[in-house]
Order: structure tokens, then C-alpha cells, then sequence
């Protein structure tokens, strides 16, 4: 399954700006927000997190919240996510894919995710 996101860098920044530190915390753990650089990074990460839960075929809510999402870099700084045991488990997840990217005023993101094909996604 495909998942995509696209975001508006100011939005992100502006809500950053108006809630600091609290805001970033809202979707993110304190690990993830460790690696926020920049208002670009921080909407690509909000992307990355939408991606993944519209690739699990959920959206962000009851099934699949922020922090069932982990996101990480790899070894060679490439983005990559876990999922908590519970979502993994629920929707069979072999394998996952995640890139992101940030221009013109926009972050996004695409998800890919690999499941069991007795799964229900």
C-alpha cells in the first residue's frame, strides 16, 4: 500500500512559532524532535507520519495515532519508520518505505508498506 502527504512549510512553522517545543511534542516523540533542524524538517516529518497512516488505509485517529509512528534515519541518513507492536501486528506489516522531500514552500511525503496479504488493509 501507497501512502502521501504534502504539507505547507508555514503552517508547520507558524504553529512552531506559537507553541514551541509543545507543539512539535503533539505529534512527535522527544527522539524524533531531537532531530528537527529546521520548520522544513519538522513538515516533513508531519507528511511522513500522515503518509504512513494513509498507507495503512486509517488516516491519523482511532486505529493509527502520531506516536504508533516512529520515524528514525537510517545508517546512511535516509528516512525510515517502525510502527508500534499493536499496529504492525493488527496490519500484518512485512516491510516498509518511506521518503521525503521539501521545496517551494511544501513537504512531502510517500509511504510504502508491504503486508501479509491475509491482512485487512
Amino acid at each position: 500500500m501507497i501512502g502521501v502527504d504534502i504539507v505547507v512549510v508555514d503552517r508547520i512553522e507558524k504553529s512552531i512559532q506559537k507553541h514551541g517545543k509543545r507543539f512539535l511534542l503533539r505529534y512527535l516523540s522527544e527522539e524524533e524532535a531531537s532531530l528537527v533542524k529546521s520548520p522544513q524538517t519538522a513538515a516533513g516529518f508531519w507528511a511522513a507520519k500522515e503518509a504512513v497512516s494513509k498507507a495503512l488505509g486509517t488516516g491519523i485517529g482511532e486505529e493509527v495515532s502520531f506516536k504508533d509512528i516512529t520515524l528514525f534515519k537510517s545508517e546512511k541518513g535516509s528516512p525510515s519508520f517502525s510502527l508500534s507492536k499493536r499496529v504492525a501486528e493488527k496490519f500484518g506489516v512485512k516491510s516498509t518505505s518511506l521518503s521525503i522531500a521539501h521545496d517551494g514552500g511544501f513537504a512531502i511525503a510517500v509511504a510504502a508498506i508491504e503486508s501479509s496479504p491475509s491482512d485487512k488493509v
